[in-house]
């Protein structure tokens, strides 16, 4: 059944739409500044989340938590270096989510919860604690997905760039195939595709030392909710 918490998703869907928006900004900033203006012509290289959304992937965020964006377009005719330059745009998206997770750690451990635990944000500092604590879920969530080498997500696109060219054309024959690949994975990857999800946050709420009383409440948000 479809899960249709609105308190929940008051603060989920702005997190998840500016997470994305921040994503498909950095690879059309990139691209732009290594000379494709294709993103930008087509308006595309702007933090205005309304141009980047996808009706359906919209759709499906509401109701299941999981979608997509409109793919920013890149033309690599317009690189110097089509190949090295095509990696750095796909690699782009990923590192500005890590960003994103970094900033609200950096607000959540040094001001939030010392500010919190001194009353001086009283009945604010719950949404705004669970506000953060999804930026670096939902950050880190993004960045490890979007770097798994199945076509069409980022990874891929990284993969092609590190491999010599007679490998980087034998694995693109299988990029037709590669979405059906993609929510296989999804569908039937289970718990060994939560924790490959999982694991990283977890991993990188530990670089932050967060106490056992921060941890927790950490953890209740974003897995008890």
């Amino acid at each position: 059944m479809f899960d249709l918490d609105f308190k929940f998703l008051i603060i989920f869907v702005p997190v998840i739409l500016f997470s994305l928006t921040i994503h498909e900004y950095a690879h059309a900033y990139i691209a732009h500044k290594l000379g494709d203006d294709t993103a930008k012509r087509l308006g595309r290289l702007t933090l205005n989340p309304l141009k980047h959304l996808d009706p359906i992937g919209t759709i499906l965020l509401i109701l299941v938590h999981f979608g997509w964006a409109k793919p920013v377009p890149v033309d690599p005719r317009n690189f110097k270096d089509p190949k090295k330059d095509m990696l750095y745009v796909a690699i782009a998206g990923p590192i500005s989510n890590i960003i994103t997770a970094i900033i609200s750690a950096v607000l959540l451990k040094l001001f939030v919860f010392n500010m919190a635990s001194t009353g001086a944000f009283g009945a604010y500092s719950e949404p705004l604690i669970q506000f953060l604590v999804w930026l670096i879920f939902i950050g880190v969530v993004l960045a490890v997905f979007n770097m798994l080498p199945i076509p069409p997500l980022d990874g891929s696109r990284v993969l092609y760039g590190l491999l010599p060219d007679h490998l980087t054309y034998s694995i693109k024959k299988i990029e037709t195939y590669g979405i059906l690949i993609l929510f296989a994975v999804i569908l039937f990857g289970g718990r060994a595709f939560s924790y490959i999800l999982v694991y990283p946050f977890l991993k990188f709420l530990e670089i932050f030392s967060f106490n056992s009383l921060e941890l927790n409440i950490i953890l209740n948000v974003v897995f008890n909710r």
